[in-house]
């Protein structure tokens, strides 16, 4: 690395046992409030466009404009993390956050709740970036595990509980209140994270923000984002979306060669030569890709299979995050003790029965057949989730933590955003073309008779599970053919 770019990191005082708890109940606290609110409006939705007297596709921007700001701006937070204080930035992205869910309530039309929203999303990327960051300083690594599984199993949860506690909201008084419950318990936690958080001392020579590199990876990340919502709708071969797309190519290239150029990047691509990074990163949004299937697919199911009312199908489609929120925990102490990898693999190897598993839903499956299917995938996401965020923190140095912190959660959301179209393409492919193999002539899988739709869901987790076994083979294979050192990255 070059000289300019040096810098040193250190935290101002050791925290003392009790705090290191406190800050972690900070910290998780805001983790929770952010995942929360990724879902949580999904069920306001309606008595929104009720109440503006608008229109879903309008509507909808209240949900795409929070998820866009969480994609757009994660590396640039998570650099302006390293350069700068960690605490100080995560309380920033606090007060955004509770600012915007304030504004949100009050907000008096459409325009105005879509532009706070933003707001909201914007402090939910200071959040997202920069909470694992700090929680990995703060605790040594013998008990790195334990504390990233409890945050893990906070942000599982909290994605879990988004639609019940909306829904729940909106029926105890009006939509205002699913912004306004995040007020009080964001200046509780801002106020613990300030109190218990120690301080850093950053001394660093020359080192000037890369500007046009957050610029690139901006435009980017906001046209692949933008280009994937418009495919559920236009597909693939929309005109849109192959300008987007082509895009998002053409920016994320410059940035690539922009960064390996200049001497203080907004990513330095040295990093990637390690392969626990490398390998962990790309393992985190592969899972989270086919996650989506379940999150996506299994609805269409269990209501148009089944015909489960709208009560019982979010009550079903908790089981696998509520497994994962209690596992993560508990595996996130295992991987302090046995070592992240063989923990994380036995993780991928039961999510791969687990895919296996739904691929047997029928017509005549039951709520208890269900869970006892969904088990192996909840708590193969617990055993996975944990120990690869302690991985990927603990393969750079204390300098990367804040970029490295940024990666995970980009992974992670953009492993969600491509499963949709991906396999929503699969599983209407298979769907629409076994419908008309029978004599049906449709065009929507909501159109398919329920032997279709068997058969949709079945070939699309046949193939997940095919895809969560390669990646079991691979992941094992380069484990076992190269050693990893850590930290990859040094200032020297």
């Amino acid at each position: 690395m070059q000289n300019k770019e040096k810098q040193t990191l250190q935290i101002h005082s050791e925290p003392k046992a009790s705090e290191k708890w406190w800050a972690l109940f900070g910290i998780g606290t805001g983790v929770f409030m952010f995942g929360l609110d990724i879902h949580i409006v999904t069920l306001a939705l309606p008595t929104l466009v009720e109440s503006f007297h608008t229109n879903f596709i309008t509507i909808q921007w209240v949900a795409i404009g929070y998820l866009l700001m969480l994609n757009v701006f994660v590396l640039a937070v998570g650099r302006l993390g390293d350069m700068y204080s960690k605490k100080l930035l995560y309380l920033t992205g606090m007060l955004l956050f509770t600012l915007g869910s304030l504004l949100c309530g009050l907000a008096p039309n459409v325009s105005f709740l879509i532009g706070f929203r933003v707001v909201q999303g914007i402090g939910s990327v200071f959040i997202a970036a920069l909470g694992t960051a700090i929680i990995t300083e703060i605790f040594p690594e013998k008990q790195r595990g334990q504390a990233l599984g409890i945050i893990a199993g906070i942000f599982a949860i909290s994605i879990a509980l988004g639609p019940t506690v909306g829904g729940l909201l909106i029926n105890l008084w009006d939509w205002p209140l699913i912004f306004w419950v995040n007020v009080p318990i964001g200046v509780i936690a801002s106020w613990i994270v300030l109190r218990v958080v120690p301080k850093e001392i950053i001394t660093k020579e020359s080192q000037p923000f890369d500007w046009i590199g957050a610029l690139l990876m901006a435009i980017s990340l906001s046209c692949f984002a933008l280009g994937i919502t418009l495919v559920q709708n236009q597909g693939f071969g929309s005109i849109k979306v192959l300008i987007l797309f082509t895009l998002a190519a053409i920016s994320l290239a410059c940035f690539l060669a922009i960064e390996a150029r200049i001497q203080a990047p907004l990513l330095n691509l040295k990093i990637f030569e390690s392969l626990e990074l490398s390998l962990n990163l790309l393992m985190n949004f592969i899972v989270y890709l086919a996650l989506t299937g379940v999150i996506f697919i299994i609805p269409f199911f269990l209501e148009l299979v089944k015909h489960y009312p709208a009560s019982q199908v979010g009550l079903l489609m908790a089981v696998q995050p509520m497994l994962n929120g209690l596992i993560s925990p508990v595996c996130g102490i295992m991987s302090d003790r046995f070592g992240e990898r063989i923990i994380s693999l036995i993780g991928l190897i039961l999510m791969a029965f687990g895919y296996l598993a739904i691929a047997t839903f029928n017509s005549e499956l039951t709520s208890l057949g269900y869970i006892v299917r969904m088990i192996p995938v909840g708590v193969g996401m617990g055993m996975f989730y944990a120990p690869n965020n302690s991985a990927v923190m603990g393969a750079v140095s204390k300098e990367y933590l804040g970029i490295t912190s940024a990666l995970l959660s980009l992974s992670r959301t953009f492993g969600h955003m491509s499963g949709v179209p991906i396999l929503g393409a699969l599983f209407s492919t298979f769907t629409i073309a076994t419908a008309k193999l029978s004599g049906f002539d449709v065009k929507d899988v909501t159109d398919a008779p329920v032997e279709a739709l068997v058969f949709g869901v079945q070939a699309t987790f046949h193939t997940a599970a095919i895809v969560m076994a390669a990646l079991v083979i691979v992941t094992s294979v380069f484990w076992v053919l190269e050693k990893v050192e850590k930290p990859v990255v040094t200032t020297s």
